[in-house]
């Protein structure tokens, strides 16, 4: 059998198979995309805003929540939750600091004055 792209026949043969590998690639890619995680702090595709989860942090040396994304975004906003700040959230087991905990992280850089 000659290996050989020495025909079209051949080359069709191959620019097929590309076509079909590049549609599999394509599909698998969709599909991990919007899989989540259970304890996962969003889709393994990156999306962000899980309205599932539920944060608690110490604001003035209590516990406060349960909050969404949105609440805590306006509590970072608001200066009453910082990098140093204690949170806990669904999916996690000990309180951190809001700085180690990347979700959290993500909202303090986004909102940094």
């Amino acid at each position: 059998m000659d290996k050989e792209f020495g025909s079209v026949e051949r080359l069709v043969e191959f620019g097929l198979g590309m076509a079909v590998a590049n549609q599999m690639i394509a599909t698998m890619n969709q599909a991990i995309g919007s899989m989540t995680v259970p304890g996962a702090q969003a889709p393994m595709g990156g999306a962000v805003g899980n309205p599932l989860l539920s944060y608690f942090v110490v604001v003035d040396g209590a516990q406060a929540g349960p909050f969404n994304e949105q609440q805590l975004e306006q509590l970072i906003r608001e200066g009453k939750v910082t990098g140093e700040s204690l949170v806990w959230r669904t999916g996690i087991t000990a309180w951190v600091t809001a700085s180690n905990l990347p979700d959290v992280n993500r909202l303090l850089l986004l909102n940094k004055k």
